[in-house]
């Protein structure tokens, strides 16, 4: 790494830690002039397009799962920091899948199935925008497989 100070070529690393789960940060000291820097190292991942039901296809974002938990989330015993887990969890998923697309429908069952877990309203509040429930015996029909899980 050059140092900004000199443009000397050789540093050594004083200390390393994870800021995120892509990025790496590393205080340096240069091996001529003795002045420390910072930089940050990003884990660069291969972009994966989402293959959306009307066969569009766009770019993958952590923040719309976010926005769209989120909402489901509104007024539920659901912290942000379990929000963010479960978004962190389904982009770590889908970069170990090594693929250059992956569909929404897959996206939104993992989705689903994390919420499950989570907050059986939210749950059931996401299933209902992500599946188009289109009336009352959807929901209820949906209902009736989480009591006959939580039976099992």
């Amino acid at each position: 790494m050059q140092c900004p100070y000199c443009n000397y070529k050789e540093s050594k690393v004083i200390d390393s830690r994870h800021t995120d789960s892509k990025s790496i940060r590393r205080r340096r000291e240069c091996e001529l002039c003795k002045k420390r820097f910072t930089t940050y190292e990003k884990i660069e991942t291969t972009p994966v397009m989402v293959i959306k039901k009307d066969d569009s296809r766009e770019y993958f974002d952590g923040e719309k799962i976010k926005s769209g938990i989120l909402k489901s989330c509104e007024k539920r015993p659901v912290s942000l920091e379990q929000i963010d887990e479960i978004v962190a969890y389904i982009e770590n998923k889908i970069n170990q899948f090594y693929i250059a697309e992956i569909e929404t429908q897959k996206i939104g069952e993992m989705v689903m199935d994390k919420l499950k877990d989570v907050d059986e309203v939210a749950y059931v509040r996401f299933a209902s925008v992500y599946r188009q429930f289109k009336d009352i015996n959807t929901f209820v029909i949906e209902l009736k497989n989480i009591l006959m899980e939580k039976g099992d």
